[in-house]
């Protein structure tokens, strides 16, 4: 409606009020729908039968509008709605509805998580985000990947980090044990442990190994005690696993996936993304110009532009150890040796300093790496891979996972991983095993960069995390 021509047909429009301001003989009222970042203007004539509806109209009260469609002589809109008929569908007393046209904190609007929706600010990241899951599927469905649903609840953890929260209809107030006093799960649901799973990563590996590519879409969680801006304990994970793949074969797609969704977010979301653009300009107004971030329409092409850097780790520890941060010791972290875990600022480093483009790091020691992962032929690494962008550091993780029975085994028993749980994971490197690889795209930090948003709560709808639970 918009963008309609139509000028002088009679329309209807439904939404809700944004700002209302009023002279002596007209009303202009900012409605929208949540389709779009733009609202339209509705110009109410002061009249008898308008003037008592305009007194109970406020910001937030939903209105149904019937009108004539007119061309706007105001900037900054090409249409306009002259009211004919108000109904007022539903009220917001002003004394009351805590969204008043002024700026509100995002740490306040996360307190009103049932209302912030209705912010410029977060109808725009909810349109992005509907927009980027609709480009995942898009992405995957054209090179003929098969989506697969992986089980929320399991048995298993994917990642061995053991902060997995736990499943059970036992009585908390009266818990069965056993002899030895541990819990007697064969009196639970299952007949055994159960938790909310970390991943459908291995889920994902048994269906790649008969249907040759497929990817999962869906929540996970962690019971991780982490309060930072980038940890949530519920979020979306997007894992394609891929039979016949090498870590070359891995590199290609999600550099490939990465490159369609920004260019698609660039192609559908521009309006809500030149909004995104301005508020992150106006947060950071007032800092240093070397501590603004990229302004973000030029960190999306800049992730367009070149190809993406792969770089093995070990090559990426030496740059790290000469570089002047670390040797002026502004790393938090500081690079010594080979074998160090690389944090965010040494990723963001690599990115945005010394290469000045996307990086994608390869063959990582095996003793920091989960126990899947295919081993190099060195006996010291493995053939992981992290794609690592600008302002947010690793996006996306993934392997060659390990297709030798006999060397997943000895992994699986050195780590102390009980056989007896991963015994049907064994079992498909028995029979027809195959080289393949997978990675794991997490949804929310896709959101992140893609919104230049610096809270990873504030680009999902309901953020869960420790002591959080509301809405």
């Amino acid at each position: 409606m918009l963008e309609s021509a139509d000028f002088g047909s009679l329309i209807n429009v439904k939404g809700w009020v944004r700002t209302k301001r009023a002279s002596k003989n007209v009303a202009f009222i900012a409605l929208n729908d949540g389709s779009t970042i733009k609202n339209v203007q509705i110009v109410v004539e002061m009249n008898a039968t308008n003037e008592p509806l305009l007194d109970r109209i406020h910001t937030g009260a939903a209105l149904s509008i019937d009108g004539l469609l007119s061309e706007s002589m105001g900037s900054g809109q090409k249409v306009e709605v002259q009211a004919q008929v108000i109904e007022i569908l539903g009220e917001a007393n002003p004394d009351e509805y805590p969204l008043q046209p002024k700026k509100h904190s995002l740490e306040f609007l996360r307190e009103k998580g049932h209302l912030r929706f209705r912010t410029n600010t977060f109808s725009a990241i909810a349109r992005v985000r509907h927009t980027m899951i609709f480009a995942v599927h898009q992405f995957f469905n054209e090179r003929n990947f098969y989506n697969i649903h992986t089980p929320i609840i399991t048995g298993s953890d994917a990642e061995g980090a053991g902060e997995m929260f736990q499943v059970t209809t036992l009585d908390l107030e009266n818990i069965p044990k056993n002899e030895d006093g541990s819990v007697d799960f064969k009196k639970d649901f299952f007949g055994k442990a159960a938790n909310l799973t970390v991943s459908g990563q291995l889920e994902g590996e048994l269906a790649a190994l008969a249907l040759s590519k497929i990817y999962t879409f869906g929540p996970t969680f962690r019971a991780e005690n982490s309060n930072t801006t980038r940890h949530l304990s519920e979020f979306w994970m997007i894992e394609p696993e891929m039979a016949f793949y090498d870590l070359n074969d891995n590199m290609d797609l999600a550099e490939e996936m990465l490159k369609f969704v920004i260019q698609y977010a660039l192609d559908h979301c521009m309006d809500d993304l030149e909004f995104l653009s301005k508020r992150q300009q106006d947060e950071e107004k007032n800092k240093k110009a070397e501590d603004r971030s990229m302004e973000l329409l030029e960190k999306l092409r800049f992730v367009l532009e070149e190809p993406f850097v792969r770089l093995p780790y070990t090559e990426a520890i030496e740059i790290l150890r000469n570089s002047k941060p670390n040797k002026k010791k502004r790393f938090q972290y500081l690079i010594n040796e080979w074998g160090a875990d690389l944090q965010s600022e040494h990723e963001r480093y690599l990115v945005e300093k010394h290469f000045k483009r996307p990086v994608i790091l390869i063959d990582y020691p095996a003793n920091i790496k989960a126990f899947y992962m295919k081993q190099n032929e060195d006996g010291k690494t493995v053939r992981a891979m992290d794609v690592l962008f600008p302002q947010i550091g690793e996006i996306i993780g993934g392997s060659q996972r390990e297709e030798n029975y006999d060397k997943l085994l000895e992994k699986i028993n050195a780590l102390d991983i009980p056989e007896s749980s991963m015994w049907w994971y064994l079992e498909t490197r028995k029979f027809g095993t195959v080289p393949h690889s997978g990675f794991g795209l997490g949804f929310e930090r896709l959101i992140l960069f893609l919104t230049g948003m610096t809270n990873i709560r504030d680009v999902i709808p309901f953020p869960r995390a420790p002591q959080n639970l509301e809405f």
